[in-house]
């Protein structure tokens, strides 16, 4: 990639910086596969403490992490529920359907959230001719709205009633720590209310590899034989769980200032001719912007800033994403704003 391009497609895009690949190669190793690599056990250890969980387990990715949760969970012919913009549903390539057999249910939130309201209304009769409604899955912070945080009060009265009612109830937090950093509300808070919870390491924290599922000790056992059915059983994955692990010691504290760059990007960029962004769905390191009124498609606008030097992916079918990261400074935000106004400023 030329180092002279901006580059805000992910926050997936990001390096390991020196010190971190120096953790990677210095790092402690053994078998995973026995449960003998130490480096993955301290990273195991360290986020189920954090999240307070009794057992926590090392996935290469947070698509894995999530659909081991859907195994884990359900049954062939179950029922899950997630929200219709739901990383679940949309870029995990039908995995649900695919490898646990279960039918979802979308159901059309704001900003990405769903309400207790709206469940209530979506679990099934229980007659034998209908699925069974088994598991929920929420999203924070919600990637296709905008990097948007769930509402924990909403969290709460959604989580009341799924044990009300017997369903499980999983969270997709691959950007959870953005959520944590925006709020102020501990990781261990936001799991509290979940059967599992799902967080990245190579998303907003920098890591080259990884995520982590956790939940209870006999939930982690069966996540953990599902992970060996489907290939992620991993043998020296030290060298890549010590990046995560020095991601969490040192990049945690500094996700602030990725909002800062995407609250900047998207005031400058909202005044562009043709360009409408939703302010108030800017709340973490995401910007989505629908670009209809420009009169071109997104993947035209994503070719014509290429172009330029400037790399954006797609948000939806109307909108481009931009997405702010460690390797992305505050003056490259500025430059990449600065050469959009000049572009669609007319």
């Amino acid at each position: 990639m030329n180092d002279h391009w901006i580059d805000l497609r992910s926050d997936t895009v990001t390096r390991p910086t020196a010190a971190m690949r120096q953790a990677m190669a210095s790092a402690e190793v053994g078998d995973d596969v026995f449960g003998e690599d130490p480096t993955v056990c301290a990273l195991q250890e360290r986020v189920a403490a954090l999240l307070e969980k009794e057992r926590a387990l090392y996935v290469p990715s947070g698509c894995m992490s999530n659909q081991l949760a859907v195994k884990a969970h359900t049954e062939s012919g179950d029922e899950i529920m997630c929200e219709e913009d739901a990383h679940i549903f949309n870029y995990e390539t039908a995995a649900p359907a695919v490898l646990s057999a279960v039918q979802v249910k979308t159901i059309k939130g704001v900003r990405g959230a769903i309400t207790v309201e709206q469940l209530r209304r979506a679990i099934r009769p229980k007659l034998y001719y209908m699925p069974r409604s088994r598991l929920v899955c929420l999203e924070n912070t919600h990637n296709r709205a905008g990097g948007t945080i769930y509402p924990l009060e909403e969290i709460k009265a959604i989580s009341a009633f799924a044990k009300e009612v017997g369903l499980m109830l999983h969270l997709d937090g691959a950007r959870l720590w953005n959520a944590c950093a925006a709020t102020g509300i501990s990781p261990a808070e936001y799991a509290r209310y979940f059967d599992s919870v799902s967080v990245c390491f190579s998303k907003g924290l920098g890591a080259p590899v990884g995520s982590t599922l956790v939940g209870s000790a006999q939930f982690i056992e069966r996540a953990h034989k599902w992970r060996k059915v489907i290939g992620g059983g991993m043998r020296q994955a030290g060298i890549i769980a010590a990046g995560a692990l020095y991601a969490l010691d040192h990049h945690r504290d500094r996700l602030h200032e990725d909002h800062e760059k995407a609250e900047y990007f998207a005031k400058a960029v909202s005044s562009c001719t043709g360009f409408s962004i939703d302010l108030e769905s800017v709340q973490t390191n995401i910007v989505i912007v629908n670009v209809v009124k420009t009169g071109k498609t997104p993947d035209q606008v994503i070719q014509l800033l290429r172009s330029k030097g400037i790399l954006v992916s797609a948000g939806t079918m109307e909108s481009i994403r931009a997405v702010m990261h460690l390797d992305v400074s505050l003056e490259q935000v500025r430059s990449a704003a600065d050469t959009i106004l000049q572009i669609f400023h007319y």
